[in-house]
């Protein structure tokens, strides 16, 4: 019996250390950050990024008000997009095809100021991170609306079918509760995951996700060490994912530098695709745009990205895409 409880207070406490570790890795990077965001958002910001990419918005298909909703989700997060969308967008008309092209380049590129750093902290050069995303965000709302435009898919007007119950008011106190809001969920979200994990890989059901996902990974490139983090990315996000790789990266010594390169590349790509999907439709946009396309287009472009930098020198990728250090 008491070896039973030690066995489980060893457990628990190796666990509860893992999860401070990441916990106060991601806490120095997002709370000096959110903090500098909202200062740039009252000083007008995202105005000038939004106005910056006003005459952008045409080679999309887009209003070049949609410029700012662009720079809302990039500047904030997912949700400010949204916001942003829901207040301009009324009077609009617009189709499901260019509600979907939004929808799929804000799902790309957003929360910039937050996640970039979190690749960093990877390992991750930020500006490689920044243009993978900002770049690749456009690239795949041109594609979408062009592919509809040729063939004439959903021209027809999109339908908003949610709105939140209340609009955020602005106001420092109501931005600071819902900052300490998202940080306790944070650290449940944490917790959790690492709790489920490690039970999973008790149990074995790890070791068959990752046989089950290992064929898939390696067609791209990818080696089966970063299996269960690009899955956490995928499903969850940026910031859980990346949050993996930082203490995978400083426990796991089979984790190529390469391999947390091209995880993070598909998980800025291609994340959160349950909660981040189901948002977007409900603005009208299209469920196979979001999703299908979107995964399709990040598969391609992650199995390309593979193949180049193979080919490339060390002192090429250690340049540009990679830091020295994590």
């Amino acid at each position: 019996m008491k070896a039973a409880l030690k066995s489980v207070y060893v457990f628990f406490a190796s666990l509860l250390k893992d999860v401070l570790r990441t916990v106060v890795i991601l806490f120095k990077i997002m709370i000096p950050v959110s903090i500098v965001v909202k200062v740039l958002q009252m000083l007008g910001f995202i105005s000038v990024i939004g106005n910056l990419l006003y005459p952008v918005m045409k080679f999309v298909g887009l209003p070049g008000e949609m410029g700012l909703v662009w720079a809302s989700g990039m500047i904030t997060n997912l949700f400010g997009g949204v916001i942003a969308f829901l207040n301009i967008s009324g009077g609009m008309h617009l189709s499901i095809a260019q509600v979907t092209t939004i929808s799929i380049m804000m799902l790309v590129a957003h929360t910039f100021p937050i996640e970039l750093q979190i690749a960093r902290k990877t390992g991750v050069r930020l500006m490689a991170m920044f243009v993978i995303r900002f770049g690749f965000g456009f690239l795949f709302g041109f594609i979408i609306f062009h592919l509809y435009r040729v063939f004439g898919w959903y021209s027809e007007p999109a339908q908003i079918v949610w709105k939140p119950a209340t609009m955020p008011d602005g106001s420092l106190a109501s931005w600071a509760i819902g900052e300490l809001k998202n940080y306790g969920v944070i650290v449940c979200f944490i917790f959790s995951l690492m709790l489920l994990l490690r039970i999973l890989k008790m149990i074995g059901v790890l070791d068959l996700i990752t046989r089950l996902l290992n064929p898939f990974l390696r067609l791209m490139g990818i080696g089966k060490e970063v299996t269960t983090i690009a899955l956490v990315g995928l499903t969850l996000g940026v910031v859980y994912g990346g949050a993996l790789i930082i203490d995978e990266a400083k426990s796991n010594p089979k984790l190529t530098r390469k391999d947390i390169f091209y995880a993070m590349a598909l998980m800025g790509l291609c994340h959160s695709v349950i909660e981040d999907t189901v948002l977007m439709c409900s603005l009208g946009a299209s469920f196979v745009g979001v999703f299908v396309i979107r995964f399709l287009l990040s598969i391609a472009i992650i199995f390309c990205l593979v193949r180049i930098t193979e080919a490339l020198p060390d002192r090429i990728i250690y340049r540009f895409l990679l830091r020295r250090k994590i």
